[in-house]
C-alpha cells in the first residue's frame, strides 16, 4: 500500500447524538457539566448541552486514519471554533500538504459540524506502508 503524499486528501464524519456525549465523558472521565447536564448547560452562554471538543477532534482523526498507508500521530494542534450541538453531524477533512521528511507529512486540519467551523489545525504523522 502506498504511503500519503502532498495532494492526498481524506474525510470522515459522524452524527452526534446525547448517548455519544454520554459514552464520551464515561469513557474519558470527562464530566463537565456543560456536556452532561442540560438544566447547567442552558444557563451558560452556550444555552444547551455541547459535544466535547476532543469529540470533533476524533472524527478528525478517523479522516486522517483513512489517508494511504499506515498513519500515526506524531503531533496536532487545534483551535476549537465553534460548539458542537447534539444532532449535529461533524464532518472532517485532511489533506496532506508537505512531506517534512523521512515518513513523517504535514497534514491541514479541519472539521464543520451543520455549516460552521468547529475545529481547525494541523497534524504532523508517520505515514509508512502497510504492514511495516
Amino acid at each position: 500500500m502506498p504511503v500519503a503524499t502532498v495532494g492526498d486528501a481524506a474525510s470522515a464524519e459522524r452524527a452526534v447524538t446525547t448517548d455519544d456525549i454520554d459514552a464520551y465523558a464515561e469513557l474519558t472521565g470527562d464530566r463537565n457539566p456543560i456536556h452532561l447536564d442540560e438544566e447547567y448547560a442552558g444557563e451558560t452562554a452556550f444555552g444547551g448541552r455541547i459535544a466535547h471538543g476532543m469529540y470533533s477532534a476524533g472524527v478528525v482523526s478517523a479522516a486522517l486514519a483513512r489517508l494511504p498507508g499506515d498513519v500515526i500521530y506524531l503531533s496536532q494542534n487545534l483551535s476549537f471554533e465553534n460548539p458542537v450541538r447534539p444532532g449535529a453531524t461533524v464532518r472532517a477533512e485532511v489533506e496532506v500538504v508537505e512531506h517534512v521528511g523521512g515518513d513523517r507529512v504535514r497534514v491541514e486540519t479541519v472539521a464543520d459540524a451543520d455549516g460552521d467551523r468547529v475545529v481547525s489545525g494541523e497534524a504532523v504523522v508517520l505515514s509508512v506502508p502497510h504492514g511495516e
